[in-house]
């Protein structure tokens, strides 16, 4: 089996007349098509509105309503370019299939508390109840723009996926929230997704960088090297990897220690813009 342009979809032990392949290819063919239901605009860069956003951002570290700006300016069909990704993994058409709702999942602290001590997910449990966080936080920021994110349909979804698994991110990488950890994990973030809103954010917080007295760059950029080593995280079945001891999950996925970010001094980490 193809998918567009005759490239193979991944010679990999699915049976390919299962229902969830079948459904997740006909979703991946159909994932660009507007629809009177589904009225996903045709994908356009908006440079000028990113700009702006990034401007505001820069300004005011906190203001995460200007990332979902950038990120809504310059995605692209990159999502649907990651959902026809996901149909050709192994595991993804079982998954796209499911579509499960993770910020959903990642609210019931029943589950959260079953996870082990030591696993991705007791990480996670502790870094959000201490940071005050919550993955229907953030989701409710992304619905301020007024956007398409949660509309039924495949594209929709797979933006969903990838806003909510955010905080794991920082689990994953062992970056902090403070400014550099988050423009760190932007710049992991734009090789992972390909969204050019995530490059233009690290390119923005390296900016604010220049003459500072640590290596600040060199840290955005090793993010970025990070990201491209780093087995694709969209594709993961992120409920097993909750479960997983973080230090083997990290192994697993090949993601090497921030070492430029923790040499850097807590305390200075909070020069360049937070997100």
């Amino acid at each position: 089996m193809r998918a567009t342009g005759g490239r193979p979809l991944n010679p990999d032990p699915w049976d390919d007349n299962s229902t969830e392949t079948k459904q997740c290819l006909v979703d991946a063919m159909t994932a660009s098509v507007l629809t009177a239901d589904t009225p996903i605009p045709t994908p356009r860069r908006e440079w000028g509105a990113a700009l702006r956003a990034l401007r505001r951002l820069l300004h005011d570290k906190e203001d995460t309503r200007q990332v979902f700006e950038i990120m809504q300016a310059l995605s692209g069909d990159s999502m649907g370019e990651n959902y026809r990704k996901l149909c050709s993994t192994p595991r993804g058409g079982r998954i796209a299939y499911e579509r499960v709702e993770f910020a959903r999942r990642l609210m019931d602290d029943a589950w959260l508390d079953s996870l082990p001590e030591g696993s991705v997910g007791a990480a996670y449990r502790t870094f959000i109840r201490s940071q005050d966080l919550s993955a229907e936080g953030l989701a409710d920021v992304s619905r301020e723009m007024g956007s398409h994110i949660d509309i039924p349909h495949p594209v929709a979804w797979m933006a969903r996926r990838t806003r909510d698994v955010h905080d794991l991110w920082h689990i994953l990488t062992g970056y902090g929230r403070d400014g550099l950890g988050e423009a760190c994990l932007v710049a992991f973030s734009y090789p992972q997704t390909r969204s050019l809103g995530w490059a233009l954010i690290a390119m923005g917080a390296v900016s604010r960088t220049r003459g500072g007295r640590y290596p600040y760059a060199r840290a955005i950029w090793q993010g970025y090297q990070r990201g491209k080593a780093t087995q694709w995280l969209l594709g993961e079945d992120y409920e097993a990897l909750l479960a997983e001891p973080l230090d083997a999950a990290r192994r697993r996925l090949g993601i090497t220690p921030p070492t430029i970010y923790d040499s850097i001094p807590p305390e200075a980490r909070d020069i360049v813009p937070a997100v």
